[in-house]
């Protein structure tokens, strides 16, 4: 199992917001999943599984090692299978993971729903996976998303969506974001006693011509 990174750290990215760190980068970012609830927030240390489209046996052998903290990161192959029902889902929940991110489909929607565990996947299927014993790996290098995940990854989500940081980004990611968005307050009072949005954004520039909008 990967070290994990410090509790002091996962607690800080819950602080703050995937889309302003998308104000900041464009890399990093897990897209094509989707949410089995919103409001949705979780962050913690990437457990990752690989596995191909039918072979799930990887995926419950990981969950039985799960510890708090940690989230349960899946990169299936393959068509759209669930990978991730509602044993698995108790299981992992049991352990203490913080939440699950899926590139397959889950099942059992509403059990999960119930547990409270927080899951991204790409969709829910009756169509399951099975325990086959073929291949599968636990805590390597996978791709969900488009975005390469490392065991030991940060891993935080929310409403917006999802990123991976390395546990020495952190620190200064945090800080940024909390200073960007603490920021906010002030500038919508400024707004409401009409301050023009595009003037503090810098936006009002690229449309001046002589003095007019173009």
């Amino acid at each position: 199992m990967p070290q994990q990174i410090s509790e002091e750290r996962r607690r800080s990215l819950l602080t703050v917001q995937t889309s302003t760190l998308g104000h900041l980068r464009d890399f990093g970012f897990i897209r094509g999943l989707t949410p089995n609830r919103r409001p949705i927030q979780f962050a913690g240390t990437a457990v990752t599984v690989r596995l191909p489209h039918m072979d799930s046996s990887a995926l419950h052998v990981a969950a039985d090692h799960l510890r708090p903290g940690d989230v349960l990161v899946v990169e299936q192959s393959g068509d759209e299978r669930s990978s991730f029902g509602g044993m698995v889902a108790f299981t992992s929940k049991t352990r203490g993971a913080e939440g699950v991110v899926l590139s397959g489909a889950m099942n059992d929607f509403d059990e999960v729903l119930e547990l409270g565990l927080p899951v991204y996947s790409r969709g829910v299927s009756a169509r399951t996976t099975r325990i086959l014993g073929i291949e599968g790996a636990i805590n390597v290098p996978i791709t969900v998303g488009g975005v390469v995940v490392t065991p030991g990854d940060a891993v935080f989500a929310d409403s917006d969506g999802i990123a991976v940081l390395t546990e020495d980004e952190i620190d200064d990611i945090v800080a940024d974001l909390r200073s960007k968005e603490n920021a906010e307050p002030a500038k919508k009072a400024e707004i409401s006693a009409g301050l023009k949005l595009s003037e503090w954004s810098g936006a009002a520039q690229y449309f001046e011509t002589s003095g007019a909008a173009r």
